[in-house]
């Protein structure tokens, strides 16, 4: 895989899909900022990883709601490195629940941590990227956000509105040499579904034409594609990673 630039923030990236993009870019040569909210000794962890393997890495601890401290975040990355080629905007959270039953600030949360944080990385690294005149943005979201989801109003809003985003975004700074792409998971092997009863697995993979669960590192890999300079004539597009379940 081929990459122009030099180094890359993977927001929430101490574990789960955000930890193996992280590596996996890594082990294509660029230099990765590896993001955490609360899991410090994570972060360290992934970053020892790497190091070990021969890549570099740097661990920045942030929490993505905090707009003023994700400004902070892309400025010490600029400020350290002379730029920010890449970003990846994968931390997100859950606050599942029926929508009937479903607090007005659990809805909101999830839209502050999800969509508000994905739009301001968006929007900083513009800013960022534009004085460069390259980069290239990759947002996770999920395929809750092209399907719905019972008892995930919030998380489908908050997913469904990453995608059209993604879109205006890469129609407004196609112009600068930014691109900006979207990739949906489905169900993928991760901490999150290994609590899953073996009843509700079978349930959900019988739903997967290629009959299973992802894989991280298939996230990574799609991840990696849309910001190396392979997938250099792409831009607003949708990549899903999801074994067929939603075509």
């Amino acid at each position: 895989m081929k990459f122009t630039g030099k180094n890359v923030l993977v927001t929430g990236s101490s574990r789960g899909i955000g930890a193996e993009v992280a590596r996996v870019l890594a082990g294509y040569g660029l230099k990765v900022w590896i993001n955490y909210r609360s899991g410090a000794d994570a972060a360290d962890a992934v970053k020892a990883q790497i190091e070990a393997e021969g890549g570099t890495a740097a661990v920045i601890g942030f929490d993505v709601a905090d707009e003023a401290a994700f400004v902070d975040a892309i400025k010490t990355i600029v400020d350290a490195d002379g730029e920010l080629s890449y970003l990846v905007n994968n931390a997100g959270i859950t606050k599942d629940g029926l929508s009937l039953r479903m607090k007005s600030e659990d809805f909101m949360a999830v839209i502050n941590a999800n969509l508000l944080s994905a739009f301001v990385g968006c929007r900083e690294s513009f800013k960022a990227m534009r004085k460069q005149k390259f980069g290239a943005i990759v947002n996770i979201a999920s395929i809750v956000g092209e399907t719905g989801n019972a008892g995930q109003t919030n998380y489908a809003a908050s997913k469904g509105g990453v995608i059209a985003m993604t879109k205006s975004f890469a129609q407004e700074a196609a112009t600068s040499g930014i691109r900006y792409n979207t990739v949906t998971p489905g169900f993928i092997a991760t901490d999150m579904t290994d609590v899953l009863s073996d009843d509700i697995k079978a349930s959900f993979t019988s739903k997967i034409p290629m009959g299973r669960f992802g894989e991280p590192k298939e996230v990574a890999e799609a991840t990696a594609f849309l910001l190396s300079d392979h997938s250099s004539y792409i831009t607003g597009e949708t990549l899903k990673v999801n074994g067929g379940m939603f075509m």
